[in-house]
């Protein structure tokens, strides 16, 4: 039997909650977003935020919504959430968090919401707080609202690539359209055009106080190969830092050795490792 169990956490504990995403600001970049656009609530929040420790100790938190992540997970955490988790309908399309307590998460429920489409034991988490040391491309700028149609297709292009299944699929990509709207709208959507076709794209997909997360760097296919990345990602860094938050972060596939060194040429240490576990 818990003698710690896991709870619901309301408004009246956020604070207890920055305190803590503010211990793991890269890894727990997601939820802190969530929580500083629309608090504990969730009828706003769109999920849930799960708790573990004494009432006047929180130790652990878990979101839960579209993706489930752990923060500050010790075993004993993770046994609790998948304790309370097994009991209920999967809702998230992914776990995705530090790699010992999705991997944790996923060893205890993986019978009961199984099969996964993928799992991703080992993703990088980089950070940087120095501006490039190599030329930014000036090609390279914030995607203008006009441009949403000729930005939309490397959006999907990417997301196909990246999950493995089309964002178009469940309602013909509406949602998807959106997000990548909202994206442009915030200036968070970075592309290099030329001849009005997209050739390189990256979007500051999670901001907070503390850090810029990107995600959705993409090459056209025909451009890879040509040196084109590295000048091009140190623009989005630069302006992020310049811009946004004091760092700048993302998490990478460890078989992305491409990727990788692209990353290191323009700053990026290495703070953990994330894990994803994707339906």
């Amino acid at each position: 039997m818990l003698t710690v169990p896991v709870r619901q956490l309301g408004e009246s504990e956020r604070r207890a909650v920055e305190r803590l995403l503010d211990l793991d600001p890269f890894a727990g970049a997601q939820v802190a977003e969530r929580v500083a656009a629309r608090g504990l609530a969730w009828w706003r929040a769109e999920g849930r935020v799960l708790g573990y420790g004494a009432r006047r100790s929180l130790e652990s938190i878990c979101w839960l919504g579209g993706n489930l992540t752990p923060v500050l997970a010790s075993e004993e955490a993770v046994d609790a959430y998948a304790d309370l988790l097994a009991g209920e309908d999967r809702i998230c399309s992914s776990i995705v968090g530090r790699a010992d307590a999705v991997l944790g998460l996923w060893e205890r429920l993986g019978s009961v919401w199984g099969p996964a489409r993928d799992v991703r034991p080992n993703q990088p988490l980089l950070v940087t707080d120095a501006l490039p040391a190599v030329p930014p491309d000036p090609e390279v700028r914030q995607v203008r609202g006009g441009e949403v149609d000729r930005l939309f297709p490397a959006a999907v292009a990417m997301y196909t690539e990246e999950v493995g299944v089309s964002p178009l699929v469940d309602d013909g990509g509406r949602s998807y359209r959106r997000r990548v709207n909202e994206l442009v709208r915030a200036g968070r959507a970075y592309a290099r055009f030329v001849d009005g076709r997209v050739v390189f794209k990256a979007e500051l997909a999670v901001v907070t106080r503390r850090t810029a997360q990107i995600q959705g760097v993409w090459v056209a296919p025909e451009w890879r190969g040509r040196g084109i990345a590295v000048a091009a990602m140190a623009a989005v860094v630069r302006d992020a830092l310049l811009r946004v938050a004091p760092t700048v972060s993302l998490y990478v596939n460890d078989f992305n050795l491409p990727a990788r060194r692209v990353y290191e040429r323009c700053g990026f240490r290495r703070v953990g490792t994330l894990a994803t576990v994707l339906f």
